[in-house]
This record gives structure tokens, C-alpha cells and sequence, in this order.
């Protein structure tokens, strides 16, 4: 994502992650997010393992990202994008970036300990 684009996000809480089901009917979700200062042209989002943004995912890494509000209300200018499912040590990459972004995170990644495993950090990207 060039650096325009991302100023869109920059100080934003939630983006609004556009997926496609096999029929191409897009499939709208707010999610929170978090960016690595040293790849700023990756935001990293996390959802449950056997969301139906993971299969939509898994079958078609094309997606539109936008700033948004907590339920999903556009707050800017939709950017293609691509989407991949991350493990290993971009996993936890993404798990640290949005820990320390979102405390309530934090909070349910300690009381629940086991649940981590069951989240899947999904890597996006802009496309040029």
C-alpha cells in the first residue's frame, strides 16, 4: 500500500474487511487491526480459526479494506488489497502488534490461555 492509502488508517481503531464468497457477493466485516513500523504496507487482523472470512480467504485472497467505525461504518476510500492466512512467526507478529494495540485482547488472551490457538492472524496487503 503506498503511503496515501494508509494515511486513511493511521490513529483508526477498525477497518472494514471486504471478502467474497464464491458467488463474488462480497461479505463485509469490521475488524480491528494493527501495522509493524518496519512493514508499513502490512496490517495485520485476527479472527476466530473457523470464521467464514478464513474459507472466504482461503478461496479467494482478494479483498477491500476501508477505515471504519466499530460497526462498520466507512469512514473512507476502499483500497484493493490481497489477503494471506499467517503461522509460525508472522503469527505471533501479528498477536504482539495487536496486543499492545488493544488491551481488551490482552485481557482475553490471559484469562483464556488456550483460545490463541484458536485465532488465525490474517497478513494484508495493498496491491499496486
Amino acid at each position: 500500500m503506498n503511503g496515501d492509502k494508509l494515511a486513511a488508517f493511521a490513529g483508526g481503531k477498525y477497518l472494514n474487511l471486504e471478502t467474497y464468497r464464491r458467488t463474488g457477493a462480497p461479505v463485509r466485516t469490521p475488524v480491528w487491526f494493527a501495522q509493524d513500523d518496519r512493514d508499513p504496507a502490512t496490517l495485520y487482523v485476527y479472527t476466530e480459526i473457523n470464521a467464514g472470512k478464513v474459507k472466504r480467504i482461503r478461496n479467494n485472497k482478494n479483498v477491500r479494506i476501508a477505515p471504519c467505525s466499530i460497526r462498520g461504518a466507512v469512514k473512507g476510500e476502499w483500497t484493493d488489497a490481497t489477503a494471506r492466512l499467517v503461522e509460525g512467526d508472522e503469527a505471533a507478529l501479528g498477536h504482539t502488534l495487536l496486543n499492545r494495540k488493544y488491551w481488551p485482547k490482552r485481557l482475553v488472551d490471559f484469562f483464556s490461555p488456550g483460545r490463541r490457538s484458536k485465532l488465525q492472524i490474517i497478513a494484508v496487503n495493498g496491491r499496486l
